[in-house]
């Protein structure tokens, strides 16, 4: 068995290829489902934010496996594979369980040190426990990637600043206009983004913000978090006519075709009117053509980089701390994958024993005759469960407990040949 990933992300990636490859939420169950029934893939798990697509897989024939991966993101994204192979990124085994630890971590976040992934990380463990893609070794690697990630943002500072793609943009508008707070800012969405978005706006003096929404009460939801600033809430249909009243707009929906382009802006807005659009969300909800017009300037999240690197030298060394963290919890999982060699051997030992055990009691029982009681039956049960299970505990423990390869493999060698097991490694 081999883990694997397959993916792209804003290193490989621009927004346009990013966006045809993105699996909303409410498409995963189905997306675990499909490559599941690929014969080479044995566990999946699928995370998808706005800035990388990265499918986790355990194989035992790695190569056909990345190869079934491939394909699926081919006939997802409607790419051909050879244009879409340019953009991904493979890593095998240690290579791929370091990634996913330094991608909770936000060591490889737009936005280093980004806080959001983390949850990002936990909702793809949730699914493809709740969509049966992660068994026993997926399981296992997300939740030490969990570990990961809580460790880096409680013993590191790597967390401060503009940690999110929402905060980097808000600081991308800062650098754009004098004073935000002179500015009327109108947002669409009430998400998680949107929240972010408000939070960082109020921190930076926005003063006059908008939401519009499809659901009303989401939308008040959000706005009743921040008592301190009065937030006005629209609904869909007024959304042309709040864009027509405003400085600055941010773009965050799951809407998975553009709501804004050139004709719709073009219809509302004075010719006069200097509009600034920032789009962070993946698949893009503001099409390119609006750049056209003379006033209107559209940001899309691979515009943020500016801000990011001004904010990545000041986080570089807590990175380096960071890292160390990784190291120890990349080891951890190492420990844990290689003492997966000895499961054949136990389970074989254990078997053969529990073998035994059923077959001297069969005849135990047998001799004593049928007026000995059930009660008594499972006296004798229990004791002789009791004492297979004490002799078995240490040299169980002991075999898990060893480090090195060679010497657990000789433990190994000696169990099988001692007690003349027939044990198949079931992992390399």
């Amino acid at each position: 068995m081999n883990i694997a990933v397959v993916g792209l992300s804003h290193k490989t990636a621009p927004v346009e290829v990013r966006e045809k490859l993105s699996i909303p939420e409410p498409q995963i169950e189905r997306a675990i489902a499909q490559l599941l029934s690929y014969p080479h893939v044995d566990e999946v798990a699928i995370l998808s934010t706005c800035n990388r697509l990265e499918i986790y897989i355990v194989s035992q024939e790695t190569t056909q496996g990345i190869h079934e991966v491939t394909q699926f993101l081919s006939e997802h994204s409607k790419l051909p594979i050879m244009s879409l192979r340019h953009h991904l990124f493979m890593l095998l085994h240690v290579d791929a369980v370091t990634h996913i630890l330094r991608v909770a971590g936000g060591l490889d976040s737009l936005v280093l040190g980004e806080g959001q992934i983390l949850a990002q990380v936990k909702n793809t463990h949730k699914l493809g426990q709740q969509f049966n893609g992660i068994k026993t070794i997926l399981n296992r690697l997300f939740k030490q990637a969990l570990t990961a990630g809580k460790r880096v943002r409680t013993e590191t500072s790597i967390g401060t600043g503009a940690v999110s793609i929402s905060s980097a943009a808000v600081e991308l508008a800062q650098m754009k206009v004098e004073n935000l707070s002179t500015n009327r800012v109108s947002i669409l969405g009430a998400g998680k983004m949107s929240r972010l978005l408000v939070q960082h706006l109020i921190s930076k003096g926005a003063t006059q913000i908008s939401i519009v929404n499809r659901s009303r009460s989401r939308a008040e939801e959000l706005a009743k978090l921040f008592p301190e600033q009065p937030i006005q809430i629209h609904l869909l249909p007024e959304m042309m006519s709040v864009i027509a009243a405003s400085d600055i707009v941010f773009t965050s929906t799951s809407s998975t075709e553009p709501i804004l382009d050139r004709v719709k802006l073009e219809t509302v807005l004075e010719p006069s009117h200097k509009l600034m659009i920032f789009d962070i969300s993946v698949p893009r909800n503001v099409d390119v053509d609006v750049n056209d017009l003379a006033n209107v300037k559209a940001f899309n999240v691979d515009d943020l980089k500016a801000v990011v690197a001004q904010n990545y030298e000041s986080r570089r060394q807590m990175a380096q701390e960071a890292e160390k963290i990784l190291d120890e919890e990349v080891e951890a999982f190492d420990i844990w994958w290689r003492s997966l060699e000895t499961v054949s051997t136990i389970s074989s030992l254990r078997n053969k024993i529990e073998t035994i055990r059923e077959q001297e009691l069969e005849k135990a029982l047998s001799r004593l005759g049928s007026e000995f009681g059930e009660k008594h039956q499972e006296v004798i049960e229990a004791l002789t469960r009791g004492i297979v299970n004490k002799i078995l505990h240490d040299p169980m423990v002991q075999l898990r407990a060893q480090q090195d390869v060679e010497a657990r493999r000789r433990c190994m060698q000696t169990l099988q040949m001692l007690f003349n097991l027939d044990a198949e490694e079931q992992f390399s």
